[in-house]
């Protein structure tokens, strides 16, 4: 899911203070492209020619009439690209940068939410949901959120804490009563049973995936070993590991871990008595009136109402990992990884909206509807002993707490985001220390230049809201 590093927010500035004006509704094109381009070949080639000194309306009309009738359609960045949702004049800092990306990435279809102390101050969709069927991306559009579903998941553990459910200090292989799967003279690793909650929470349960592998993304074999129909799903996943050693003592350092997070989807089964979903909708969700947030599915023909299609930057293929299609080749974000393994850790698909609506929740610890401001506090804290320290031994300015990366930014405050990263997906999820919550969904992973979206929009986001001068009075969220 995740293939490689998080990445960390460059920018640290404060926006612009100011109020006033209003939001005029707009679902409009933007020229991302000085002219339109002609296709020159009708069968659906690369071979394209420019047109010019065309009365631009009617260019647009003749162009779309050619692309609709030939099947033939150009790249994201060589058509008018759509933007819909609310417009603020003072807010334009945004929509340049948005527009701008979307062109020089190529990038098919995006979406970017801002709130601001609390307020939904921004929504906005750019370009295709569905490039084929040419439907734009409306700011309620639902993505793939990938990793940005951990910060769910250790939501909801710290729920069943305050319930009195559940310790930090439990360890979770204990409460799974599963039997390990051990190869022909394998054994248990005597550490699994040390290994405890808050551990996998902060990714130093002792899984390493550079160093062994990373078992969501090893289904078949998973599923040959202990005679499962593929591909395997989690607790199969999680038996497999258990018959295998652990990569490093766990609580000694911090490495990235999808495997631990599927294991805290589990535990939340577990204590609950309640499906993984349906916990996290009834108890982390619906409180915070986040309705349209589900669990998403590998397949194509499963895409729910409102999702957008994933594309792959440069239309490879692999493997299925499903039968009957099994080995056959099918393209990356359809079917060659399974998603609904990846539940905890990788598997929601939410809007922009949905996100920020979620990170929001954070600012105002005392009167979350979610969590206790203790449980707040915690989630954000630096990890105990030498793994919350720098090799010198003084606290480290950035660290991963429980489901949430975390900068000190000075004066004991602190931003904190995740990205998410699948073929098809790269998000981006920040809590700035001013008050600035944003998302930021595309629908394909990289652009041509094997540059991860995320990260490369990464400062440019914090850039625009450092230019932003004049904030809007109203709250979009009663729009959403």
């Amino acid at each position: 899911m995740d293939a490689g590093a998080l990445f960390f927010s460059p920018s640290l500035g404060t926006p612009g203070e100011g109020w006033g004006g209003g939001y005029v509704e707009t679902t409009h094109l933007v020229r991302t492209a000085p002219t339109l381009t002609l296709p020159r070949s009708t069968g659906g080639g690369n071979e394209r020619g420019r047109s010019g000194g065309i009365n631009s309306a009617l260019h647009l009309l003749l162009v779309l009439g050619i692309l609709l009738c030939c099947g033939t359609y150009a790249s994201a960045a060589e058509r008018e690209t759509p933007v819909t949702g609310s417009r603020f004049v003072g807010l334009d800092p945004f929509d340049k940068l948005m527009t701008d990306f979307v062109k020089e990435h190529d990038v098919p279809g995006a979406s970017l939410a801002v709130t601001r102390n609390g307020h939904l101050v921004y929504a906005r969709g750019f370009g295709f949901a569905d490039r084929e069927h040419h439907q734009a991306v409306q700011p309620q559009s639902l993505f793939r959120i990938a990793s940005i579903s951990k910060p769910f998941t250790s939501a909801a553990i710290m729920q069943l804490v305050e319930k009195g459910k559940l310790r930090l200090d439990d360890h979770p292989f204990e409460l799974l009563h599963l039997t390990p799967h051990l190869a022909s003279g394998g054994h248990e690793d005597p550490r699994l049973n040390k290994i405890t909650i808050l551990q996998l929470l902060q990714h130093t349960g002792g899984f390493d995936r550079d160093k062994s592998f990373d078992p969501m993304f090893r289904p078949i074999i998973i599923a040959h070993a202990l005679g499962v129909t593929p591909p395997a799903q989690q607790r199969p996943i999680i038996r497999y590991m258990m018959g295998r050693e652990l990569d490093f003592d766990p609580g000694t350092r911090e490495v990235y871990s999808n495997f631990g997070y599927c294991v805290l989807g589990r535990v939340i089964e577990q204590v609950s008595g309640e499906p993984y979903e349906k916990y996290v909708r009834e108890h982390v969700l619906a409180p915070l009136n986040i309705s349209s947030m589900r669990l998403g599915h590998t397949l194509a023909k499963d895409r729910a109402p409102g999702e957008v299609v994933y594309y792959d930057e440069k239309d490879r293929t692999g493997g299925s990992v499903f039968p009957p299609r099994l080995g056959e080749a099918v393209p990356l974000p359809y079917g060659a990884w399974n998603i609904e393994a990846m539940d905890s850790h990788g598997g929601w698909i939410a809007s922009a909206v949905d996100l920020v609506r979620f990170a929001s929740s954070f600012d105002d610890p005392a009167h979350s509807k979610i969590l206790s401001p203790r449980s707040i506090e915690t989630t954000f804290a630096r990890p105990p002993g030498a793994v919350g320290q720098n090799p010198d031994g003084k606290p480290k300015a950035v660290y991963y707490g429980c489901g949430w990366q975390v900068r000190h930014v000075g004066n004991g405050r602190i931003n904190t985001w995740h990205n998410g990263s699948l073929d098809g997906t790269s998000t981006l999820l920040v809590r700035r220390a001013d008050g600035l919550c944003w998302a930021v969904l595309f629908n394909t992973r990289k652009d041509q230049h094997d540059k991860e979206l995320a990260g490369e929009i990464d400062g440019l986001v914090h850039k625009a809201a450092d230019e932003v001068k004049q904030w809007p009075q109203g709250d979009l969220f009663d729009r959403y």
